[in-house]
């Protein structure tokens, strides 16, 4: 039987999970980068990326690492998707990413508004 885990989510001490302001210029709101430094560095997330190389290798490499490890698919809020809110007015926005998505394995976005016409 297939399972469900919570793994990549980061949270500051105070609770917060990103910053407020999100845009397309803060994608994780003004500050929220501050909550991925740790994992910006890892080679984990370099590769994960593929116009970078190298990454740190350690601890926090390693703690990186086992969150992408055997992900059959990927579940993001509307915000981690992108900062598009309300009715999508068409399908052009690819994520914060791109065409070049680093998850490699289906994405499921949670929201209220239909993407897809059928």
């Amino acid at each position: 039987m297939a399972k469900v885990r919570v793994a990549g989510f980061a949270v500051s001490l105070d609770g917060y999970a990103a910053g407020l302001g999100q845009d397309l210029s803060n994608p994780l709101g003004v500050g929220g980068t501050a909550l991925f430094e740790w994992f910006f560095a890892t080679r984990t997330f370099q590769t994960a990326h593929a116009s970078q190389t190298g990454g740190e290798a350690g601890v926090d490499d390693g703690f990186a690492r086992q969150g992408f490890e055997n992900v059959g698919a990927w579940i993001l809020g509307r915000n981690m998707f992108g900062p598009v809110l309300g009715v999508w007015p068409d399908e052009s926005w690819k994520g914060w990413w791109g065409d070049e998505p680093p998850y490699h394995t289906p994405v499921y976005v949670l929201t209220q508004y239909s993407r897809l016409s059928f």
